[in-house]
């Protein structure tokens, strides 16, 4: 789904902004500051009553969608995926002893998936690919994984850095129109930034 030079690039750049900015910054996950990765995390967890379900969070970084949602939900049985090394580490540290909480190392674009009520993707979807069909595959393969409900963010305006790219969210929402009968589009909480919900019925 996607190839061995995109893998590449993300490390690189993540290894880089690790080595700039520290293991434990949100700065080296690509978040402005700590308030952004927050505020994109308030409107995905809007999707529903989380309580009592089961989450997995692809491209988990440091996993801190877990205590997020912990504060807000009860009974949350999370699984983390994180294909960084030094990202997982420091996951694997920061949350370490809790209980219904699993991590997983590999790329969630390429493995297989394990079958969650909710899945959720912040800021893991924005990297450009080779594969121009890239974004409508792995929004289907997501899509799967879910028994319930799907909830992803994307930009929608960027920079040109070559790294990461900008979507059109008409030609998103035609795309999960085509998958689910339940789709809705969350704007307005960031100018660059927009949400999906996509809810099973």
């Amino acid at each position: 789904m996607n190839s061995l030079d995109d893998s590449a690039a993300i490390f690189s750049y993540h290894q880089d902004m690790i080595s700039s900015h520290g293991a434990d910054s949100p700065l080296a996950l690509g978040w402005l500051d700590r308030q952004s990765q927050m505020s994109r995390f308030e409107v995905l967890a809007g999707i529903a009553d989380l309580g009592d379900h089961s989450v997995l969070d692809a491209g988990c970084g440091y996993g801190d969608l877990l205590p997020f949602l912990n504060q807000r939900f009860s009974g949350i049985n999370y699984t983390g995926i994180e294909q960084m090394p030094e990202l997982l580490a420091e996951a694997l540290k920061r949350h370490a002893g809790e209980i219904n909480c699993h991590f997983i190392s590999g790329n969630f674009v390429v493995m297989q998936l394990p079958q969650v009520d909710y899945v959720f993707a912040s800021g893991s979807l924005n990297y450009r690919s080779t594969d121009p069909r890239f974004i409508y595959k792995i929004i289907e393969k997501l899509y799967k994984a879910c028994r319930i409900g799907l909830a992803f963010n994307l930009l929608c305006k960027i920079p040109d850095n070559g790294l990461l790219v900008a979507y059109d969210p008409v030609h998103i929402l035609d795309h999960c129109r085509s998958l689910c009968n339940d789709v809705e589009l969350v704007t307005g909480y960031a100018e660059e930034d927009l949400t999906v919900y996509m809810r099973r019925q």
